[in-house]
């Protein structure tokens, strides 16, 4: 903990709190850092080999994102997913690849690091000379790589932050056809029963898709399940407020494990919302075989009313077509639902970028690793090239153009000024992130994030009469606004990483996994109540058999670790609110500080810290026998947000700092 000397104490106090300013842009053309090194760019065009656990596609990166690559680095990128056996086969060989993006770092990572699979990023100074911008601006993601694997570097992680009190943008949105919801006179939906009765109605409106085909309420995909069925634990994240957490789900409020089998537990809740869909007519049912391609398809065209995700939903479905014939997928989640929200994580997430050990093109690699963490690149990767799709105005906000627009709301648009193919065709194939897409631009004059929902540039008015209708409805302009009304559980960014599963219990580990994922497949098929059940209980007898207490035991001691990494991050954050001047904690910090500190332990913390900053004011201004100014937080909290303890809380202890002079 670090404590600001006495007169940086005073000088904090006395600034006045209309001073807040945001941290201008470097001008690219002279910051080193972002520049790409000529000497690394090959004289030949380069293939390179990408071993990407993430991926959903096979072969060379196409479409505008490849030419970028040839444009920029005279490369071109052959994308490697990892189907079954291939992490192993590759493994075998001695040569995972030129870049190899991982989808989590726990125990394959670790195998790799341990066996000299990944090049050391320290070596030969190739991260100074060649990842400079990473090494300026994403110090503490470096310090968790260097930290989960050992003391040497390897990689970086995703979805990096800059800010550790700010929450990322609500993932679950439970989208739904607003359209067809105004048309049914917005019936009440308060929990997963509700959802189903109103999907049904929907259906009676609405039978057939875009293209003719029958319309059910809700489309799924089996290509990205892990330890679970992935649609069924997200369905528990957005209903319970829990995250996915090994073969399970945890509660980051109450620090609490719920394993998967848990009887009326979040997941086999879930598991039975999809199952009643199922039986009613209202779930696709080519859910498990169609692949995420087939699943994009039925959002696209309307063949599916719902989806929890807002990129599996409202991004897929809000074309320029649909919103201009009064169509639109919008926030709409069960009053009772609880959804998780992340926190922002400046040390990143569990997917790291690294480069193959036994690569010839070590500085290549690094120096495509550094543009994709500039803001050029993270900006390139997310809206297609610069000036082309997206561009900054003359007073610094974040712009679309005209196709760079039609393209975010339109994958099919067709590529223009020398780009091939629509913009769906050249989508970023790795499928892995460097800064969050909802942290701050580091190049945005006017402090924008990535995230083009909250560009002022794009919301100053609706886009259309149904999209005016949903705002009107709920009072709200943006679609992250309608979540402030929300119960949300918060889940902090931390420096947890997941523990390494001895061989024996990886063995029992992929048993249970695999029963649990099969047996939740034939579960949401069963045509009757009483075939679920049986299912179900032959899944937990069996899953019993393969050793699933074994797995429990062994995630119920992850949650110890992931609740003291929770804690620490809880308290390193409020120390940093504390040691912010006054009017960077009212401009950046004021406006979460409910979501972040809202359970009782966030609460305890902030509280000692801001007594024992109130008392070194008192000591100080004492010291220097000179008046205290006094400061006043004055909460910026969005107006129909509830008063709550910790903002009555928060009040007291800005009151006992200004009136005790």
């Amino acid at each position: 903990m670090k404590l600001r000397k006495a007169s940086a104490l005073f000088m904090a106090a006395a600034m006045s709190a209309s001073m807040f300013v945001v941290p201008a842009a470097a001008d690219e053309t002279e910051d080193p850092a972002k520049a790409i090194p000529e000497d690394v760019i090959p004289d030949e065009t380069v293939t390179l080999n990408v071993f990407d656990q993430l991926a959903n596609y096979s072969g060379e990166q196409i479409g505008w994102f490849g030419q970028v690559m040839l444009e920029k680095f005279n490369v071109k990128l052959n994308i490697i997913p990892d189907s079954d056996g291939t992490y192993e086969t590759r493994m075998e060989s001695g040569d995972l690849g030129d870049l190899v993006i991982w989808g989590n770092d726990g125990d394959e990572y670790l195998q790799a690091v341990d066996k000299g699979m990944l090049f050391d990023w320290n070596e030969d100074d190739i991260l100074s000379e060649y990842g400079p911008y990473i090494a300026e601006h994403m110090q503490p993601a470096l310090e968790k790589n260097t930290k989960i694997s050992g003391g040497t570097t390897y990689g970086i992680g995703f979805d990096i932050a800059t800010d550790a009190n700010q929450r990322q943008d609500i993932m679950y949105e439970w989208d739904l056809r607003w359209d067809l919801y105004k048309e049914l006179g917005y019936p009440e939906i308060k929990n997963l029963d509700d959802m189903v009765d109103v999907l049904a109605q929907m259906k009676e409106l609405c039978p057939t898709d875009d293209n003719g085909k029958t319309t059910y309420g809700v489309s799924l995909f089996a290509d990205w399940d892990g330890d679970m069925v992935m649609f069924v634990k997200s369905t528990a994240s957005a209903y319970f407020g829990y995250d996915e957490f090994g073969i399970g789900l945890y509660d980051s409020d109450k620090q609490e494990y719920h394993p998967c089998l848990e009887e009326n537990g979040p997941y086999l809740t879930a598991l039975k919302f999809y199952n009643t869909l199922y039986q009613k007519g209202l779930l696709d049912p080519d859910s498990q075989t169609q692949g995420y391609d087939g699943m994009v398809e039925d959002y696209q065209n309307g063949t599916a009313f719902m989806n929890v995700f807002n990129f599996l939903g409202s991004s897929l479905y809000n074309s320029e077509a649909h919103t201009s014939d009064g169509k639109m997928m919008a926030p709409c989640p069960p009053s009772e639902a609880e959804p998780i929200a992340y926190g922002q994580n400046i040390y990143g997430g569990n997917r790291p970028w690294t480069i193959g050990a036994n690569t010839e093109y070590p500085e290549l690699c690094m120096a495509i690793i550094n543009w994709l963490a500039t803001p050029e690149g993270r900006m390139t990767l997310e809206y297609g090239p610069k000036d082309v799709c997206w561009y900054y105005d003359e007073d610094g906000n974040t712009c679309f153009t005209d196709l760079g627009k039609s393209a975010k709301l339109d994958g099919k648009t067709e590529m223009s000024d020398g780009y091939s193919g629509t913009f769906e065709d050249g989508n970023f194939k790795i499928n892995n992130t460097t800064w969050a897409l909802d942290t701050t631009n580091l190049d945005s004059k006017v402090g924008e994030t990535y995230n083009y929902k909250r560009w002022s540039s794009f919301n100053s008015a609706a886009g259309s009469e149904i999209e005016q209708d949903w705002r009107d409805h709920n009072n709200c302009e943006l679609f992250d606004d309608y979540f402030k009304n929300v119960n949300l559980h918060i889940a902090p960014g931390t420096m947890y990483s997941a523990g390494v599963r001895s061989d024996e219990l990886q063995l029992v580990w992929t048993q249970v996994t695999t029963c649990i994922k099969e047996g939740s497949w034939k579960a949401i098929y069963a045509s009757s109540d009483e075939e679920f059940d049986k299912i179900v209980a032959d899944m937990v007898a069996q899953a019993n058999e393969y050793g699933y207490d074994q797995c429990v035991e062994f995630q119920e001691n992850e949650v110890t670790l992931r609740a003291a990494a929770e804690d620490a991050a809880t308290e390193e954050a409020a120390v940093e609110v504390l040691e912010e001047p006054p009017q960077a904690v009212i401009a950046a910090v004021a406006p979460t500080t409910a979501d972040a500190f809202r359970k009782s332990r966030r609460e305890i913390i902030f509280i000692i810290m801001f007594s024992f900053n109130s008392y070194l004011s008192i000591f100080t201004g004492a010291i220097l026998h000179a008046p205290v100014i006094p400061v006043r937080i004055i909460p910026l909290q969005h107006p129909t947000v509830q008063e709550n303890k910790f903002t009555r809380l928060k009040e007291f202890f800005c009151a006992i700092s200004t009136n005790a002079f």
